[in-house]
């Protein structure tokens, strides 16, 4: 496999042999992003605070087996999105999936046109989704991972995940327009 060159290699260098001040500073270069991507995925502030602490002391943990096979950032984010996942499992989360896709009306569109979209309201409405359209929403929209990916992250189909985008989309577009 290939090796990324990494533009914190020293700061990751000086992590793996212990210093606490590395650590600090390669902390404070991730922290907020991986907060985001905790926060879109578990939908409430402690929850996702709580997730990035576990997964910065996994990494900090795991960090000898880091090999530059993808950016730090990438495999950071591997574990903030494991550990989200695995959590909610845990706590039995129903994440409704439902296999029957449907078709819905794309000449729609137009009203969600006249809708002023602003970030704050986009967030609201993410954050008032089920939590299974919401964590595939995240996944596959805002985190680029692909369908293969989401499915074999959340023990579903691809076709599950499929669908599941497809709804959340509806249902956000349902929820921008009131």
């Amino acid at each position: 496999m290939e090796n990324y060159p990494d533009i914190h290699r020293d700061i990751i260098e000086k992590c793996k042999k212990g210093d606490s001040k590395a650590q600090y500073e390669l902390y404070s270069l991730y922290a907020k992003a991986m907060f985001n991507v905790s926060f879109r995925i578990m939908n409430h502030r402690h929850d996702a605070e709580d997730m990035l602490q576990e997964a910065f002391t996994e990494a900090f943990r795991k960090l000898d087996s880091f090999r530059y096979e993808s950016t730090f950032g990438a495999w950071l984010k591997r574990i903030v999105v494991n550990k989200c996942i695995n959590t909610l499992k845990k706590r039995k989360i129903e994440l409704s999936f439902k296999e029957n896709i449907y078709k819905y009306d794309t000449e729609d569109n137009d009203d969600l046109k006249e809708t002023e979209l602003t970030i704050k309201n986009i967030h609201s409405a993410i954050e008032k989704l089920a939590a299974g359209y919401r964590i595939v929403l995240t996944l596959y929209l805002l985190e680029g991972y692909d369908h293969a990916e989401v499915a074999k992250m959340l023990g579903i189909t691809e076709s599950t995940s499929k669908s599941q985008y497809l709804r959340a989309k509806q249902r956000l577009r349902e929820i921008l327009k009131n």
